[in-house]
């Protein structure tokens, strides 16, 4: 049934609640997400259930969208990012009461569903959201943000006066990690094409490599922490720019020689896999209501038009994070 169909009172003809979600019935492009009324879900222990002002978009919905990875096939409804306010809490739940205002991100990969009117997840995936923040900017934070903050924080331990490289600076992830180790007293590079080092600079960034004209291994410099956003042959030179003890994070696999390169070179590479986590998200609502982090939402789409949004993030040119409204 599609949006068309929705009963004016959100139920259905037999009286259980309904919600419009973007769904889709099959693997493939932006076409297979359509609005579609499906039943409401219910919290069970633990969880919380939550009426969504927001939600985020990130790459990985576009690949799940698209490929069968982590989940089992179509029917599916995406979305991990999401801002809104509680409407019921389960058994055992203490930390949120209804009507309060989180943000958080659902497990990962099989928590999804936040690309709706209505989700649950864990209670502890979620925290308040930060005072000031609408749930535009909030919904774009919590993948993104959870990982930079798992990547930089928890798996790289970054300290003041530390030397970082982000790749891929000026999206979804490097835009706010930018931001992070800025705000952890470290000295940032970051790679991005020339017309995104103004960005970069206004957000913090030391200095900035041209992808398009530069090779960032061409340089005397050396890094305590790269973040690699990219994975494959980026991971495997990255591993060239890094002081001894060093660590690359990447958020894809390496190719087949990362592994070694890094022995060779008396570093460590690792691949991160973000996970859902109440204590980063209040690490990071911290910094958002000290000022220190904030989203920059290239563009927003209601959810109704969720596949022109799939569609935009598609390009490869978004400049931090695309945002769907619900509320």
């Amino acid at each position: 049934m599609t949006s068309t169909d929705t009963p004016a009172n959100g139920a259905s003809p037999h009286g259980a609640p309904t919600m419009l979600a973007l769904h889709q019935t099959a693997l493939g492009g932006p076409e297979v997400l359509r609005p579609t009324e499906l039943p409401r879900p219910a919290p069970g222990p633990g969880e919380i259930l939550v009426a969504v002002h927001a939600a985020g978009l990130n790459p990985t919905d576009f690949k799940h969208r698209a490929l069968k990875i982590f989940l089992p096939p179509p029917p599916l409804t995406l979305g991990w990012d999401v801002s809104g306010t509680v409407v019921e809490t389960g058994f055992g739940v203490t930390l949120f009461r209804p009507g309060d205002e989180v943000f958080g991100m659902l497990p990962y990969p099989h928590g999804h569903g936040s690309h709706a009117e209505y989700v649950t997840g864990p209670a502890r995936a979620f925290a308040a959201k930060p005072a000031g923040t609408d749930h535009v900017q909030a919904a774009a934070l919590p993948l993104a943000a959870l990982t930079a903050w798992q990547a930089l924080v928890d798996t790289a331990g970054l300290r003041a006066g530390q030397r970082v490289l982000i790749h891929a600076a000026a999206g979804g992830v490097g835009h706010l990690a930018v931001q992070i180790a800025k705000e952890r007293g470290a000295h940032v590079t970051g790679t991005a094409s020339a017309p995104k080092h103004a960005f970069l600079r206004e957000l913090g960034a030391d200095a900035c490599v041209d992808y398009r004209s530069a090779d960032f291994t061409d340089t005397e410099e050396r890094y305590d922490v790269v973040l690699d956003t990219l994975g494959g042959e980026t991971a495997t030179r990255s591993v060239g720019v890094l002081r001894p003890g060093g660590i690359v994070v990447s958020l894809l696999p390496g190719d087949a020689h990362t592994g070694a390169a890094a022995e060779r070179a008396g570093v460590r590479a690792v691949v991160l896999l973000v996970e859902h986590d109440h204590a980063g998200m209040r690490a990071i609502a911290d910094l958002v209501e000290r000022g220190s982090l904030r989203a920059h939402v290239s563009g927003t789409f209601p959810l109704a038009e969720g596949a022109r949004a799939h569609a935009e993030g598609e390009t490869g040119r978004t400049t931090g994070k695309l945002v769907l409204t619900v509320r």
